[in-house]
């Protein structure tokens, strides 16, 4: 069908830790995107993108929600997910979709917005107040996961799965109207992720916020609490730490190269190490 030409699984990402995200400076993330090619060794060029901030009329800040970037705050990141995977529209979200390019007024008879925006904003604050994912301290600690963290770094895997962010300043304004709190400020945080657009080999061709460049790139995946997955890439495809690897391409050749040259025992390392995060 016209406009349907694209068609691919998603996979719903975890929301745990994303108050975190969110008070991460937009000149960190730059700050990763620019130190990239020349820190690599290979062509690993990760792509900050701005977009709207919806709850700040006029405001953009460096996207870092959703499998594209496509949001920068938890307030636009929870309308639009109210919209579009509820059908329940917002002041933010405020036009209904339609179904195949049909009107649904005919079976949706609620004026719109639908919520007020307190739901919206409930939703982000929620996430604000979740914890980031654990490690599995008791396997993290053994020699093979130990191991396996410094060929991750060795082989370049921390390059795009970033170890180690700082947030921004406890009181920092952020998007406008969002004040980091003490809670959220002034952080290290273990993501295992730089939150930029990359092309792995395995985009989409789905292109949102981003233009056109952007239609086969992904968000790098945030690692922590991976151990919880039982699906993995951006479409659930690759059941196994082992495939999702050798899934990646792309910009990330070089480091599946360095991961493939390991011995057998180097890679159970490295997948222990991964089953600790």
């Amino acid at each position: 069908m016209s406009g349907n030409e694209v068609r691919t699984l998603r996979l719903s990402s975890s929301t745990l830790g994303l108050g975190f995200v969110e008070a991460i400076a937009d000149t960190t993330l730059m700050d990763l995107a620019k130190g990239q090619p020349s820190a690599s060794g290979g062509r690993i060029e990760g792509v900050a993108i701005r977009v709207d901030v919806n709850e700040s009329p006029g405001g953009r800040r460096i996207g870092r929600f959703g499998w594209k970037d496509q949001h920068a705050s938890l307030v636009s990141f929870a309308a639009d997910a109210y919209l579009n995977e509820m059908g329940i529209t917002s002041p933010l979200q405020p036009a209904e979709n339609s179904s195949s390019g049909n009107s649904v007024a005919e079976y949706d008879t609620v004026a719109d917005p639908e919520d007020n925006s307190d739901d919206v904003e409930g939703f982000a604050q929620f996430m604000r107040a979740t914890k980031a994912p654990p490690r599995d301290t008791l396997l993290a600690n053994t020699p093979d996961a130990l191991g396996g963290a410094q060929l991750f770094q060795q082989s370049g895997c921390n390059v795009c799965h970033v170890t180690t962010i700082v947030t921004a300043r406890a009181g920092t304004v952020i998007n406008s109207r969002f004040r980091v709190s003490d809670a959220l400020g002034d952080k290290i945080i273990h993501p295992y992720s730089d939150f930029l657009l990359h092309d792995v080999g395995t985009g989409d061709g789905i292109v949102q916020n981003g233009g056109q460049s952007s239609r086969n790139k992904l968000r790098t995946a945030p690692l922590w609490g991976l151990r919880t997955r039982t699906r993995l890439m951006h479409d659930g495809v690759s059941v196994s730490f082992h495939d999702a690897i050798l899934r990646h391409a792309g910009e990330a050749s070089f480091v599946i190269d360095n991961y493939r040259a390991l011995s057998n025992s180097q890679k159970s390392q490295v997948l222990t190490f991964l089953r600790s995060l």
